[in-house]
């Protein structure tokens, strides 16, 4: 069965430690993320976004997730991603999601704690725990674009908790979604992570934290791949974040990046290949190898 994802948090919360949010879209994806954290014994959180589930199906997704799940010794959670469809949420905590995300940042700060509150109500009869966010981060990425930054307030964020009653929240400390996150250098507020880890006392969420390796970039423009001027947040960065309270970390670009340099070589060194299945294992191999390095740097392997 799937992990309950506010237990994996709770833990990583006393272990000073965050759990990996992996984003999937196929099966090869959900393999090659559940192949690494079996190798470092870690739990995970695969994630589906609403692009994910228009792409894919609800259905297909869930049992994937369910499949991994039911085949493995590590803790599986599933969590909907950046939910702002309101009949989306509900076919997710039916279907028995381990938790959903109810973004509803971009509302006034009165409106974001009404709809909040109604998700976890009727999450929480289900036994689905609730993902919700304050504060608003920049870029884009599938169905998510971010209208700027507008950075978490530490008293705001207390009254939010009490009021929606939420398992917990994501927060905007400077990162930005998708691969071209920043004009200039990357720089985590972490100060004012530390106030609000001072006001809130549940799990701290941080999302827009791809590393978007240079390796990755650089393989990707081997092979015909035009990325100017992406970057992502640097690893003593996602350190400092952990180290002041931040529990759950979100990766989509990154897996994006190693499928697409993947698929990418193997069709120009392989020009004569048409099989799917030659096309696809590397792909799947390189999203193990980013899952791998990300779960190192959380800090999460061995804490099954």
């Amino acid at each position: 069965m799937l992990a309950d994802t506010k237990l994996l948090l709770q833990r990583a919360q006393k272990g000073n430690y965050a759990v990996g949010h992996f984003n999937i879209n196929n099966m090869e994806i959900v393999q090659g993320i559940v192949k690494a954290a079996e190798k470092l014994n870690s739990p995970i959180i695969l994630a589906a976004s609403e692009g994910a589930i228009e792409y894919a199906g609800l259905n297909y997704l869930y049992n994937l997730a369910l499949i991994a799940s039911e085949n493995s010794k590590i803790p599986i959670a599933l969590h909907l991603d950046h939910g702002k469809n309101l009949e989306i949420i509900r076919k997710c905590i039916n279907w028995g999601f381990s938790s959903v995300m109810i973004d509803a940042s971009h509302e006034s700060f009165e409106k974001n704690i009404k709809l909040t509150s109604e998700i976890v109500k009727l999450a929480h009869a289900r036994g689905v725990s609730v993902e919700a966010e304050l504060g608003t981060i920049g870029g884009e990425e599938d169905k998510v674009k971010g209208i700027g930054i507008a950075y978490t307030d530490p008293e705001k964020a207390k009254e939010f908790v009490h009021k929606t009653g939420c398992d917990f929240l994501a927060i905007a400390i400077g990162t930005s979604h998708g691969a071209y996150k920043f004009t200039g250098e990357a720089k985590l507020k972490i100060e004012l992570l530390k106030k609000i880890q001072e006001k809130v006392k549940i799990p701290l969420v941080l999302h827009g934290a791809s590393g978007v390796p240079d390796s990755l970039v650089n393989l990707a423009k081997k092979y015909g791949a035009q990325l100017p001027g992406v970057k992502g947040i640097p690893d003593a960065q996602i350190r400092q974040a952990i180290n002041n309270g931040i529990c759950k970390i979100n990766t989509d670009t990154d897996l994006r990046l190693a499928f697409d340099a993947a698929v990418r070589r193997f069709i120009k060194e392989h020009p004569k290949d048409i099989d799917p299945r030659h096309i696809l294992d590397p792909a799947r191999e390189m999203i193990a190898q980013v899952v791998e390095q990300r779960i190192k740097l959380f800090k999460s392997n061995g804490k099954v």
